[in-house]
């Protein structure tokens, strides 16, 4: 072998891996556009078009439950996608997954009122908000695997996280998006405004399924597929095989989601509520996600070379350091305080932790349960960190009568519990995946 050969084989510059990497960013951005959109529309939106008959405290927290719906409904989607995409294919399912998500976003966007139809409109929020969480459940698994799965060896942590750099580069197409129509007065805002963002994902699909459709299946699973082991049943053997990686997993990454379920929902109803103007917190929260897709690039890139755990504690070390400091200037009750606060748990803490975390869940099962193990841990990491955080906050804000000081607790023991979990973990950076990953 030539040496230009070696360097080729270790590339991700190579016209094959290029489309794969736009494949697995561009389809997980799409997916979480829908899904964060309706993060952004439950703090400003919902409580007051579906919740209006309640006190405005009760209404968001109705609003904010259910958000937490949708997370509930992630795990299920890893394990349903995840049956099948370790059954039949990465390629299939991402397909599938993504044609949900369209159905179910745009369906939120001509929802009636229930001013209009009375109860049958929250009703239909939650199906429909279940409906999301279901196919996004299914989405990053199979974006992360078709990248990682495809990439050398030496660059699978940098491969994965563009599924994950997918995810903010989605909140900040949703967030730009629901603040350029928030600029509309506020009657019209309210009565149509803000469904154009749904309404648009029509498009955003047709856009994503036109990518996902020219990338071909992964060579780790077509070589499984000659394997009679692949009949056995997935999630079975991930509870009966892999339990300790899978709570271990769950717990570890749990830490970033509580970190961007405080920061880029609950901060953002907070700090509006205090009288901050709606349009420029938006603005800000999409600067947030940006500095978010940054750090994930380069905490990925370093994974690489030193290893996903050490990357990672870094970030989690942050995260309990910062809890209190970021409380601080969200309590300024200025955009000032907001944008740095946000800034510092986006960019230092989520982005670092979040890089590495796709190739360290995939490099935590083999092969055969790769994809329902994976999206099993990383979605039920999503649920308990993100899906409940806005709903549990608003409640100890109100039990601390109005101080945040129950909310930092809460923080801090997320990211000690986080970092325990990380070093109970064998690191995967050199693991070779066609194994078994105990």
């Amino acid at each position: 072998m030539t040496q230009t050969q070696a360097v080729n084989e270790d590339s991700l510059n190579t016209k094959h891996m290029r489309r794969i990497l736009a494949s697995s960013f561009i389809g997980s951005a799409i997916e979480f556009y829908d899904f964060i959109l309706y993060a952004m529309a439950a703090s400003i939106v919902f409580n007051q078009v579906f919740f209006s008959n309640l006190d405005p405290a009760v209404g968001l927290f109705a609003s904010f439950g259910t958000l937490a719906v949708g997370y509930v409904a992630r795990p299920l989607g890893g394990l349903i996608f995840g049956h099948f995409g370790d059954r039949v294919g990465r390629k299939t399912v991402l397909i599938i997954s993504m044609t949900l998500m369209g159905v179910g976003t745009t369906m939120i966007g001509l929802l009636p009122t229930t001013a209009q139809i009375g109860m049958a409109a929250p009703i239909l929020l939650v199906a429909l908000r279940i409906l999301q969480g279901i196919a996004v459940g299914g989405e990053w698994g199979g974006a992360m695997l078709v990248a990682l799965e495809h990439s050398p060896a030496k660059r699978r942590g940098f491969a994965a996280s563009f599924a994950n750099m997918g995810g903010p580069a989605g909140a900040v197409l949703a967030t730009l998006t629901i603040s350029a129509f928030s600029l509309l007065p506020e009657d019209a805002f309210m009565s149509w405004g803000w469904r154009v963002p749904f309404l648009l994902s029509v498009v955003l699909i047709g856009v994503g399924l036109t990518i996902r459709l020219k990338v071909a299946e992964t060579p780790l699973f077509l070589e499984l597929e000659k394997k009679a082991e692949k009949k056995k049943l997935p999630f079975v053997e991930v509870f009966r095989t892999y339990p300790r990686n899978l709570v271990l997993g769950t717990l570890a990454g749990m830490s970033s989601y509580t970190v961007q379920g405080l920061m880029t929902v609950w901060a953002v109803s907070y700090i509006i509520d205090a009288g901050v103007d709606t349009t420029h917190v938006l603005n800000i929260k999409a600067i947030g996600a940006t500095l978010t897709i940054i750090a994930i690039w380069f905490a990925a890139k370093a994974s690489d070379r030193f290893g996903r755990r050490p990357v990672m504690l870094v970030g989690m070390v942050a995260g309990a350091v910062l809890a209190y400091p970021i409380l601080w200037l969200l309590q300024t009750d200025t955009l000032w305080g907001f944008a740095i606060g946000l800034f510092l748990a986006n960019g230092i803490i989520q982005g670092t932790i979040f890089g590495p975390f796709g190739a360290f869940v995939a490099e935590l099962f083999p092969t055969r349960m790769r994809y329902t193990g994976a999206s099993l841990t990383y979605q039920s990491a999503s649920t308990l960190g993100a899906g409940f955080t806005p709903m549990i906050a608003s409640g100890l804000v109100l039990v601390a009568g109005g101080e945040l000081w129950l909310v930092g607790l809460v923080w801090v023991l997320s990211f000690v519990v986080a970092a325990v979990c990380i070093l109970m973990t064998k690191e995967g950076k050199d693991a070779d995946l066609s194994g078994e990953m105990k």
